[in-house]
């Protein structure tokens, strides 16, 4: 994840039948601000709700005039986190999480501070097992520049100390949390990539049980030939019952797709996706999203480039 500064953001939160969406606004007029934007003005949402007034969140904090959100779970109606990133007039750009308690946005509260030396970190993935449990992972930089990958979970409504994981891993300084999915209180599991001695980027899991984060795990590696692999996305079912999807490069460094599942808590081996090698004309192709309904049945969206370079996207279903 890159944070680029652009004209100042303020977050809104925005209420609609007790389902809690966190917004950002101000950015140039891509789809999502313009969606923002309608939302923001009373537009209608989805059959069978209204949305309420948008509420400022992070005010306080974001004096730096920038702030945005990556990621929002709910729980159930009107029980919801998000997680993100905001600016400050001088100094650091602090990570931060706010949480939404029976229909009410509480105050926005910094997370990461004590591991943040280097002054950028951001949440990138929230997700939550029930109301008022949560877990959120990202990324955050030392004091020499270095990016590691941390995760912070919150646990009867108190969000907790970001920790770092996959330490032992990135000896090469480039760890991030990309995706977070919990299947219930204190049972999540965060994918991402970490950068190993010898520079490759590889992808690694991390699973938390029971309140407890495990040691990261690396995936993928008899696969990426080409020395860079990372997940983008997790879906857990039920507790030990994972799967996640990314991409990794081949010898010839064009990118494919893989999916790796988890299964009674234990990962399995990462394979490319069935039928996505033959899509992929362009030399590019990778899974974005993964969602599983029960154990072992999930499906994920894809995206792969064409014989012309134009991006095309697949789904693709496991069972």
């Amino acid at each position: 994840m890159c944070i680029l500064r652009r004209r100042p953001i303020r977050i809104l939160a925005v209420l609609a039948s007790g389902l809690g969406l966190v917004l950002t606004l101000g950015a140039a007029a891509s789809p999502e601000a313009l969606a923002a934007t309608q939302v923001a003005a009373g537009a209608p949402a989805a059959a069978g709700g209204s949305w309420g007034s948008a509420q400022e969140v992070a005010a306080a904090l974001n004096t730096g005039g920038f702030a945005e959100v990556n990621s929002v779970s709910c729980a159930k109606a009107g029980n919801c986190s998000a997680g993100g990133f905001y600016t400050r007039s001088s100094g650091p750009t602090p990570a931060f999480v706010v949480s939404e308690t029976n229909g009410a946005w509480g105050t926005a509260h910094q997370v990461a501070a004590a591991l943040n030396a280097g002054g950028i970190a951001a949440i990138s993935s929230v997700s939550c097992g029930s109301a008022g449990n949560c877990s959120a992972g990202g990324f955050y930089t030392d004091n020499s520049g270095r990016r590691r990958a941390f995760v912070v979970s919150e646990a009867n409504g108190a969000w907790g100390t970001a920790h770092q994981v996959a330490a032992a891993l990135n000896a090469g300084g480039g760890a991030v949390i990309n995706a977070v999915s919990c299947a219930s209180a204190g049972n999540c599991t965060a994918g991402g990539s970490y950068t190993s001695s010898s520079g490759d980027q590889r992808a690694f899991v991390v699973t938390e049980t029971n309140g407890t984060w495990g040691t990261a795990q690396k995936v993928a590696v008899a696969l990426n030939t080409g020395h860079f692999a990372l997940i983008n996305s997790v879906s857990c079912a039920s507790p030990g019952n994972c799967s996640a999807g990314g991409y990794y490069t081949d010898s010839s460094s064009n990118a494919q797709a893989f999916g790796v599942s988890e299964r009674n808590g234990a990962w399995g081996t990462a394979e490319e996706i069935p039928g996505s090698g033959t899509l992929n004309k362009g030399g590019y192709v990778k899974i974005d999203s993964v969602s599983c309904a029960t154990a072992g049945n999930c499906s994920a969206l894809g995206s792969y480039t064409d014989s012309s370079g134009n991006y095309q996207l697949f789904v693709v279903k496991k069972d």
